[in-house]
C-alpha cells in the first residue's frame, strides 16, 4: 500500500508530460507533412548527365 502513494503520483507525472511533448509536437507542425518524406525518397532529382 506504501507504494502505490509514490506509484500513482509518478504516473501522474509521467501521463502529463507525455501529454505536454504531445501537444508541443503537435503545436510545432511535426504532424503537417506525414507522405512528403515517404515520396522525396522515392524521387531521383540528382540527374548526373
Amino acid at each position: 500500500m506504501n507504494s502505490l502513494v509514490f506509484l500513482i503520483p509518478l504516473a501522474l507525472v509521467l501521463g502529463g508530460c507525455a501529454l505536454w511533448a504531445f501537444l508541443w509536437s503537435l503545436r510545432s507542425g511535426q504532424y503537417d507533412d506525414m507522405d512528403g518524406a515517404a515520396h522525396r525518397i522515392l524521387l531521383d532529382d540528382d540527374d548526373e548527365d
